[in-house]
């Protein structure tokens, strides 16, 4: 069996020192040892932005994507290949913005992924634009008067569109953002983690201590019942979105791939696709 050791590579991050998205590396290096994955048996697909790189930095296979396509990719991987365990990644900008569509539909169709955002309320790679996330009055170079436009509550939108596997965590918990990854790869269906993850440099409100100031644990809340939909939203909208934890899981809805009538077990990556002679003039017999 890997250990966590094993899933590192001799790329160095270049990440600004400090940021949030170091946590999440060790969290995915140290949840897929603990599943009992082997590098082999692990794909990372990420899409633009600070966060994007980390496909590169884990050792595994890695796909660096385009801007808000991350998750395309990765269910294409998972339907050529169902026997990978395959995780998405990007930012907020990167996976509420401009791949927002590509989020809701992914949810929705409950294909077997974990995608985890790492949410810092701002564009970084771009150099501190307003991202959907940012709070009104925001001030950014994009909004040197303050963003007015609403932020997006992530959670909210995704229990609404039936996401079966809902947790947000903050990249300082490492214990708990490390078990909740561990869940949302061992979840049979689409898993979304959003992941308070502070840019340091160019974020100078939401910062860690503000988040520390903020957050509510749902292991803090007496009585909070993961498979509750409605107390799961309530409680979101009472937190204004800053609950951490399990928010939200469904265990009875199967997911797209056990749908698919025929659907083999063994990844079509690994299947015999030569045709037969017998088989080949059949298909071509449709197009006389």
């Amino acid at each position: 069996m890997a250990t966590f050791k094993e899933f590192r590579n001799q790329v160095k991050p270049n990440w600004c020192p400090g940021c949030g998205d170091f946590s999440v590396q060790a969290a995915i290096q140290r949840a897929a040892a603990n599943v009992g994955l082997e590098p082999h048996n692990l794909a990372i697909v990420s899409g633009i932005g600070c966060s994007g790189r980390i496909s590169g930095y884990v050792n595994a296979y890695g796909l660096h994507g385009i801007h808000g396509r991350s998750l395309p990719i990765a269910q294409g991987v998972k339907m050529a290949n169902r026997e990978l365990t395959v995780i998405a990644s990007g930012g907020d900008g990167d996976g509420f913005a401009i791949g927002m569509g590509h989020t809701i539909h992914a949810i929705r169709r409950n294909i077997d992924i974990t995608y985890i955002v790492m949410d810092n309320q701002i564009y970084g790679l771009t150099k501190g634009q307003a991202s959907p996330r940012s709070a009104e009055g925001f001030k950014t170079k994009s909004t040197p008067a303050g963003t007015i436009e609403t932020p997006l509550a992530p959670l909210e939108v995704a229990l609404s569109a039936g996401a079966t596997f809902i947790a947000q965590s903050f990249s300082s918990n490492l214990k708990q953002l490390t078990q909740l990854i561990e869940a949302g790869l061992n979840h049979k269906g689409f898993s979304l983690i959003n992941v308070f993850s502070p840019c340091v440099t160019f974020n100078k409100f939401n910062t860690y201590d503000w988040f520390k100031e903020h957050i509510v644990n749902t292991e803090d809340i007496p009585d909070y019942d993961s498979s509750n939909r409605i107390l799961a939203m309530t409680k979101l909208m009472e937190t204004e979105g800053m609950l951490c934890g399990l928010v939200y899981q469904d265990k009875s809805r199967k997911s797209y791939q056990e749908l698919i009538p025929g659907f083999k077990d063994q990844g079509i990556a690994n299947q015999d696709l030569k045709l037969s002679e017998e088989q080949f003039k059949y298909l071509v017999s449709e197009f006389k």
